[in-house]
């Protein structure tokens, strides 16, 4: 069996079953009973909306849509049509007067500086309305960008909890197919919206059909990279994926604490438990 095939023999009935139990684990433990989620009008908020709202109930479930100036109108439009389909009630914010007035004072230097804001930007708005309405933050980061750090610090990476956060890309699509989520998302190039024609293969430098498989043969069957180049993967682009895992780690755990007694935070106190149990 390739590696393409191995990505896709998940039982998508299984896994939806699983991660809307873990989704209702999740906020019931903590005390909650509702979720509230960034939906972008691309295919991971969706299937983390979808997800959600079959775990909670729609009642139960809020989301929010924050386009900025530079967003596609077709990404507030589907991510509308998405809450209305799945009987969740939602809020648009536009971002762009918060955004502008930082950098009218400090000017951006390159595109990602905004980029970086944006993304900080919604998060702020996510737990400000968690606040409001009592519910936890569900992340919309999947496996593949987590593990190559293509996300932003305290942005888009800060959730209560990740539900897709162990499905690769590709993997992602297949369980959008299993929920339903609408044909046009699923048929959307995938893109973090941050700028016209952005796209996130694009600055990827890779397809995720690529990526996925070489993530999947370096962390799942955690094979050595010459072993991945010989079923026919490109060898710098292996070693260049295998840097971005290294590199981008920071991102993956909890700040470092300097080790001065004997059960430091990230160091020997580490292990999440259910405390209240």
């Amino acid at each position: 069996m390739n590696s393409t095939a191995q990505l896709l023999t998940l039982d998508q009935r299984l896994v939806e079953q699983v991660l809307c139990a873990f989704i209702a684990d999740q906020v019931h433990k903590n005390g909650f009973q509702n979720a509230v989620v960034g939906v972008s009008g691309g295919l991971d908020s969706a299937v983390v909306l979808a997800l959600v709202q079959r775990a909670l109930g729609a009642p139960h479930t809020f989301a929010l849509l924050m386009p900025y100036r530079l967003s596609a109108p077709e990404s507030l439009e589907l991510g509308q049509t998405l809450c209305n389909e799945l009987g969740v009630a939602h809020e648009t914010i536009d971002i762009s007067p918060s955004v502008d007035a930082y950098f009218d004072r400090f000017p951006a230097t390159e595109k990602l500086q905004i980029g970086n804001k944006c993304a900080r930007e919604r998060m702020a708005v996510l737990y400000d309305f968690s606040s409001r309405r009592h519910a936890l933050v569900a992340g919309t980061s999947n496996k593949s960008e987590l593990l190559v750090g293509y996300s932003t610090l305290w942005g888009d990476s800060a959730a209560a909890f990740m539900p897709i956060g162990d499905l690769y890309k590709t993997q992602v699509f297949a369980l959008a197919r299993q929920l339903n989520i609408p044909a046009a998302i699923i048929a959307r190039q995938p893109s973090a919206d941050l700028w016209q024609n952005q796209t996130d293969e694009g600055e990827l430098g890779i397809t995720y059909k690529a990526l996925d498989e070489i993530l999947f043969l370096l962390i799942d069957r955690r094979l050595p990279p010459e072993q991945v180049a010989a079923q026919g993967h490109d060898a710098a682009a292996i070693e260049r994926i295998s840097r971005m895992i290294r590199n981008s780690q920071y991102k993956r755990t909890m700040p470092a604490v300097a080790k001065l007694q004997a059960r430091t935070i990230g160091i020997d106190f580490r292990y999440p438990r259910d405390w209240g149990k």
